[in-house]
């Protein structure tokens, strides 16, 4: 197994795919097996696609990420314009790449099927259970995507992957694979490595002792908790941190509840619960709050808590949680692959430097990319795969064979 990563912030779209290739090329010492690919959005991601092809790229899984992305050299990221590419050389592994669109589907799980035959067949192991799938999606479906993935493979195959972002939530996101360029497309990567395989899901927040249930609520759309309009029960919650939307009449709240989530408790260990998070972004109408996840009356809420040094630190210590759980040490370590919320980013985008600084001083330096998402999958230490928000995934491949 050998990682490597490449990041280019250049102007021209077929410039920085021409230097994307030649330092990934250069860094692995051989055509890559599979490569993730992370664009922003400032790009022309069909040049991009066609321009990988052109050099022989024979297998990626691209998502366009908010502003740019990150590796182990830093930030990448020049006036919201940037890209970075992660690669694998793995001539014991198989891996494989599938997609299928959500217009050309009958539905979200349908379409998940598809890119999952396509990329079991591209893998070359149809029919067989991948160690890992890495998936991509437009925003809206995520919970769909794991729920036929786990009906067709079992719930014992971890997932991991982020949802495609573009620099201001309108809508621009994409997708792209060696066999097309996309905006609503469901993506696949079924991995069989020739090494271990460790990962951890977790969030930069704690859980405060203010908790409620939902008893109103359709698909993505938060609307009663305990029997009040939600974005009022929030509010006081927070302490009041809409009472001014409120005023205004202002329906866009994401900036200010990326300190505050709302936390579903998925398991426990050792008496400590983990929780998946729900990040509020828009007051409706009715006072209600539409949301980056599906909820379902019923559900029992926690107001989460974070600060900006928890976030800035929280990478590093999720990656040392995945070395954790699979019982291994920095220089066990191939390379990894960071999901890491975008409202996050945002949030603490001044500060970027020292997140890229913890992880790698987690993983002493061993080569990463680093994706910045509007929604997170991942699985849990208890084997929960999930869809949250504000959340951070960490895959690390190791670098002896199994």
């Amino acid at each position: 197994m050998h990682v490597a990563t490449a990041d280019s912030i250049l102007d021209s779209s077929k410039e920085a795919a021409d230097q994307l290739w030649e330092q990934l090329s250069a860094r692995l010492g051989d055509s890559p097996d599979w490569i993730i690919v992370a664009p922003s959005v400032s790009y022309d991601i069909s040049q991009l696609q066609q321009t990988l092809i052109n050099h022989g790229a024979k297998r990626f899984h691209g998502s366009t990420s908010c502003l740019g992305a990150m590796t182990e050299r830093g930030v990448v990221n020049a006036e919201g314009r940037g890209i970075a590419a992660f690669g694998i050389v793995d001539p014991d592994g198989h891996y494989g790449v599938g997609e299928a669109t959500l217009d050309a589907a009958a539905s979200p799980e349908a379409a998940t099927c598809q890119a999952l035959d396509a990329a079991l067949n591209d893998a070359g192991r149809p029919g067989e259970v991948p160690d890992l799938i890495w998936i991509s999606a437009p925003p809206g479906c995520e919970e769909r995507v794991i729920s036929e993935l786990e009906a067709s493979l079992g719930a014992g195959v971890p997932i991991v992957g982020g949802s495609s972002a573009d620099n201001d939530v309108s809508g621009q996101w994409a997708q792209l694979t060696q066999a097309g360029v996309y905006r609503d497309a469901i993506v696949v990567s079924v991995l069989f490595p020739s090494t271990e395989l460790c990962f951890a899901f977790h969030s930069g927040y704690e859980p405060t002792e203010i908790k409620g249930r939902v008893t109103r609520a359709d698909g993505r759309i938060l609307y009663e908790i305990d029997g009040r309009p939600a974005a009022e029960v929030y509010n006081d919650w927070t302490g009041g941190v809409l009472q001014d939307a409120f005023a205004s009449g202002e329906q866009n709240v994401l900036p200010l509840t990326t300190l505050y989530p709302l936390g579903r408790v998925v398991g426990s260990v050792g008496g400590t619960a983990y929780h998946q998070l729900s990040h509020p972004d828009h007051i409706t109408p009715e006072r209600g709050l539409s949301l980056f996840a599906d909820v379902a009356v019923g559900d029992e809420f926690w107001l989460m808590k974070g600060t900006r040094d928890s976030l800035i630190e929280r990478a590093g210590r999720v990656a040392r949680a995945a070395m954790r759980t699979g019982d291994v040490a920095p220089g066990d370590i191939a390379g990894g692959l960071v999901i890491y919320c975008a409202g996050c980013m945002l949030t603490v985008q001044d500060q970027m430097d020292n997140v890229v600084g913890h992880l790698n001083d987690a993983l002493e330096g061993r080569p990463f990319l680093g994706s910045f998402t509007f929604g997170e999958q991942g699985c849990f230490i208890g084997g929960e795969n999930r869809h949250g928000n504000l959340m951070i995934s960490v895959l690390l491949l190791g670098n002896t064979p199994v």
